[in-house]
């Protein structure tokens, strides 16, 4: 139903009237509006909720990647001073075996003994009472002992704690001659033999370098690390005023109180909850905006419900007005509306049909079966263009022929719900059909019946002359016979005037015979394949003509009248065309030839997917004057038959396995081989036919 338009140039219907009973709806438009604006308010709180929330991430996000950034650096510090401890381990074995100079070329240190500027100065110093017997220390040993008195007493307590503790031990920073911390550190890794300290193997380390070669270049690409002496800060390597939010990563060597200080360089802000809180951002603006084009909408709403109840109350009384039937029903064939003009088809009340489900109240009850099947075709297919043509039970008994169309019955989401029939009453239509098609028999009959009488008073007219006198001279000579008054010389004429008679009769009925086929045999020798290719080429042109061909690639030569054989497979062919549609499948045909060199055979079949044959019309399909098609004559395959049997072959009908409708076959005689001088269509002499199933049966010849 078209909304109310205001076209100047198509008609329009006014609503006015229907739409004065519309109430207004002014007061649920206020809730409405109170509820969107409630909403707008907790989506606000909720934006506020959502930066404060997204400040505090940020800032836990912060310290929790400065925690595991300083643990990180803290671990990887242990590591790598464990590793140098367990290289001067190595060291300090192989300097009690007293072989020094070839320990330090075979030990595989770890980073701090392989990186550059990190050992300064290193050496093994043996466990001695006398300081004079420590003469085989590291230079830089004596040197950094004598330049600041401190350094004197971490050096001491160094070995002390090696000695007593049995572990590894650090002094430092060294102060260098102003007071001033160095960076330079001093590691002793004790040596027991048997249980017997053997003694110390020094190393001088520079802290800064062992910071540079520990931190890679990814952490110092995001981080300043600069080395912290004690916990008053000071620096060792100072760099520019330490910001609020550096944090120190301790490096837990014993005997010393050195820090890495942590400052990050260039920290980008998470871009994700950014991200969410600019999404959400424009969401609320698209709310604003939202709620403002709401405001408009709601007053058009408000004049479409109007007219859409309006519309609805005329889309009513159109249904109750038509005369016909609607009906609605789902998927499993129940009934869900009906309207006037059916429940008067059926005599019954809407009440009583709706929820009904199959067998129908409406059914007659010796076509429920059929009835059945119709609906779960229906079910599963619909009834396409041409509708299903049915037949219902009124309630006081009488049938009624009906034509439905069906079509699919959706919800507003595009799923089908089930069907909507519209049911037109066709008893009148189908009842002048009946009597048109009586009409048309009798009208066919007559015309046979003129037919025949044309031909039979054509032959009595043509034969009486001939046959008249032939009994005349018969009869003369049998007198003249009995009474012995003839010779052998007087019987000759008359013998030869019989027959001259006799050879007009024969004439005559040739020439009929001629009249009813329009012309004589001619037999030439043609391609089989080449003749089918010519005559379907006017029915493959046709979209809705669905003829398929399946040839041999080479030619099949036969000896056979081209018009004749041309009129028997334009014969088939239109014959199946015409059956293929009402197969309850999409039409289909399709023509083959194959031959059967055993049997000299040339095999044509002409195959529809159509309802077929019936076992009990087999026997008499091929006589004249049966039909079983609308309007037909019955002469066709008769036609067809008398061509086959005056080619020597034979036709036979059955049921096609892959398109299940009729299979008409024709058998006919391959050509014999042409010598090499005859011309392409000189004729020869045909084969004798028999069919490939039935080789020994004897052939069967017409005698109409």
């Amino acid at each position: 139903m078209p909304l109310n338009t205001t076209s100047a140039t198509e008609p329009s219907f006014d609503f006015a009237l229907l739409q004065q009973s519309t109430p207004h709806h002014a007061s649920r438009n206020r809730i409405a509006l109170l509820w969107l604006f409630g909403l707008l308010g907790l989506l606000i709180g909720a934006v506020v909720m959502l930066v404060l929330y997204l400040h505090g991430f940020e800032a836990e996000e912060d310290q929790r990647q400065r925690a595991a950034d300083a643990q990180w650096l803290e671990q990887s510090a242990q590591f790598n001073f464990r590793r140098l401890e367990d290289d001067l381990i190595v060291l300090a074995r192989q300097s009690v075996l007293g072989d020094v100079s070839a320990s330090q070329s075979t030990v595989q240190g770890g980073l701090l003994w392989r990186a550059p500027g990190v050992v300064l100065s290193h050496g093994w110093l043996p466990a001695a009472t006398q300081p004079q017997d420590r003469r085989a220390a590291p230079p830089r040993w004596q040197l950094d002992g004598a330049t600041h008195p401190a350094n004197a007493q971490l050096l001491a307590i160094m070995q002390d704690t090696t000695r007593g503790l049995r572990r590894a031990a650090y002094a430092g920073p060294m102060r260098r001659a102003d007071g001033q911390p160095g960076d330079v550190v001093w590691l002793a890794v004790p040596f027991f033999e048997r249980g017997k300290f053997a003694g110390n193997y020094l190393a001088a380390l520079s802290m800064n370098q062992a910071a540079q070669s520990m931190v890679p270049a990814w952490f110092q690409r995001q981080h300043a690390v600069r080395l912290v002496a004690d916990e008053m800060g000071v620096s060792v390597n100072p760099l520019a005023p330490t910001p609020a939010d550096a944090y120190r990563a301790s490096l837990n060597l014993p005997g010393t109180e050195l820090f890495l200080e942590v400052i990050q360089m260039g920290v980008q802000p998470a871009t994700v909850p950014r991200m969410f809180l600019l999404v959400a951002l424009v969401f609320l603006g698209g709310m604003l905006v939202s709620l403002y084009a709401l405001r408009r909408d709601f007053l058009k709403r408000q004049q479409v419900q109007a007219l859409l109840q309006a519309e609805v109350a005329l889309r009513t009384a159109m249904e109750n007005s038509v005369t016909i039937g609607l009906r609605a029903w789902d998927k499993r064939g129940k009934i869900l509306y009906v309207n006037e003009a059916f429940c008067r088809m059926v005599g019954y009340r809407a009440a009583e049909l709706l929820g009904c489900s199959a067998p129908l109240p409406y059914w007659p009850p010796d076509q429920t079966d059929e009835l059945t099947l119709i609906n779960q075709h229906i079910i599963a297919q619909g009834t396409g263009g041409k509708g299903v043509e049915a037949q219902f039970q009124h309630r006081d008994g009488h049938l009624i022929d009906v034509l439905i169309h069906e079509a699919p019955l959706n919800t507003a989401s595009g799923e089908q719900l089930g069907w909507m029939s519209s049911i037109l009453d066709i008893s009148e239509r189908k009842r002048a059909r009946r009597m048109a098609a009586r009409q048309q028999e009798k009208l066919e009959a007559s015309g046979r019946l003129v037919a025949v009488g044309e031909v039979a008073s054509t032959l009595a007219h043509e034969l009486n002359q001939p046959l008249g006198a032939l009994s005349s001279f018969a009869a003369g000579l049998l007198n003249r016979l009995r009474s012995g008054s003839i010779s052998l010389a007087d019987m000759e004429p008359v013998v030869a005037r019989m027959a001259r008679l006799a050879e007009r009769a024969g004439g005559i009925i040739q020439h009929v015979n001629a009249f009813a086929r329009r012309r004589e045999i001619s037999r030439q020798r043609l391609d089989l394949a080449a003749l089918l290719r010519r005559v379907s080429s006017s029915s493959t042109e046709a979209p809705d003509r669905p003829l398929t061909l399946a040839l041999p690639p080479e030619a099949v030569w036969i000896d056979a009248d081209a018009l004749l054989l041309e009129h028997l497979v334009n014969n088939l062919s239109g014959n199946a065309l015409d059956w293929a549609g009402q197969g309850g499948r999409p039409p289909q045909v399709r023509v083959e030839v194959e031959t059967d060199p055993a049997s000299r055979l040339a095999v044509l079949t002409v195959a529809d997917s159509g309802p077929g044959v019936r076992e009990e019309d087999r026997a008499e399909i091929f006589n004249a004057f049966v039909s079983h098609k609308d309007g037909g004559m019955g002469m066709g395959l008769a036609i067809c038959r008398s061509i086959a049997e005056a080619h020597h072959g034979r036709i036979e009908v059955g049921r096609d396995d892959a398109l299940g409708g009729a299979r008409f076959t024709v058998w006919l005689p391959l050509a014999e081989e042409a010598p090499p001088d005859a011309p392409p269509n000189s004729p020869t002499a045909p084969a004798a036919p028999t069919s490939p199933k039935e080789r020994h049966a004897p052939r069967r010849h017409s005698h109409r």
